[in-house]
């Protein structure tokens, strides 16, 4: 009998992967959480049945939402991180002797757990110095916070569910006034390829354009994620991505990446036409 993980795209599109086993199932009190093992993409995670991440291909994601912002930034310091839970982000935030403080916001501490005992590779920075973590809404947490943070990142799940308010004009604006006046703020900004994600796409944007002076897109390709075509928002109030990026700094730096490097990083801004107009209908 062959067991295979189905996750339905779009109500006439699914996508399957063959399971050796099922690692781990339970329930917290905001999610169902399970931890599969295939041959194709090695252990990968689902929350409610949709996938977060694999281990073939969570370094896309994860060098994507976070070098570009903290390489346009000059001297980012001070981090916020939103979800993250897997501990992707903050194993990429570490890397940078700079940083001093990384402030990790996840809802479930079930989700940690469960990705430090079996996604290692990926929660294997949690215990640095620099992280502190709070396990509670990141919505609540933001509101607190003024004139606080150089980088903001947003790595939540979908628009539904326990991530729901991280899309919401309101939350935008808190992290707008969190952050410092030269801060930035990214945030996986969904697929603009199929109908239903396209929509949750387009608010998300329109709600930024409106809290942010400077709005950016940028992509990147992840095969696990619906239609593999995937978006990034780049939201800041004084650094252009492109404009503003010294490559050449960064790649003094001598951090080794297996996706993001400096020729990547303006390229990914450069966008399909399909998607420009969409973006263009909301700003």
């Amino acid at each position: 009998m062959e067991l295979w993980f189905t996750e339905r795209h779009t109500p006439n599109v699914k996508f399957s992967i063959k399971v050796d086993r099922q690692l781990y199932s339970g329930n917290s009190e905001f999610q169902r959480i399970d931890i599969f093992s295939s041959k194709e993409f090695g252990r990968f995670l689902t929350l409610d049945g949709y996938m977060m991440l694999t281990e073939k291909d969570e370094f896309i994601y994860h060098e994507m939402i976070t070098h570009v912002p903290m390489s346009v930034h000059p001297n980012p310091k001070n981090i916020l991180v939103i979800g993250a839970g897997d501990g992707g982000v903050v194993r990429e935030l570490t890397r940078y002797t700079t940083v001093e403080n990384i402030d990790l916001v996840e809802i479930d501490e079930l989700v940690v757990e469960v990705s430090k005992k079996y996604l290692p590779t990926t929660a294997c920075r949690l215990d640095d110095e620099r992280v502190h973590i709070y396990y509670e809404d990141g919505v609540k947490f933001i509101r607190r916070c003024e004139d606080k943070y150089d980088v903001i990142i947003v790595d939540s799940t979908d628009p539904f569910g326990p991530g729901e308010g991280l899309f919401t004009k309101e939350f935008y604006g808190s992290c707008f006034k969190a952050l410092h006046e030269d801060g930035i703020m990214v945030n996986q900004h969904e697929s603009p390829f199929y109908d239903e994600d396209a929509a949750a796409m387009q608010r998300s944007h329109k709600r930024i354009v409106e809290s942010f002076p400077i709005s950016k897109v940028y992509q990147a390709h992840i095969p696990t994620y619906p239609s593999g075509h995937w978006l990034f928002g780049f939201a800041s109030k004084k650094y252009h991505p492109v404009r503003d990026y010294n490559g050449t700094k960064w790649s003094m730096l001598g951090l080794h990446t297996r996706y993001y490097n400096t020729q990547l990083h303006t390229g990914a801004f450069a966008l399909p036409n399909y998607v420009e107009e969409m973006l263009r209908d909301v700003e």
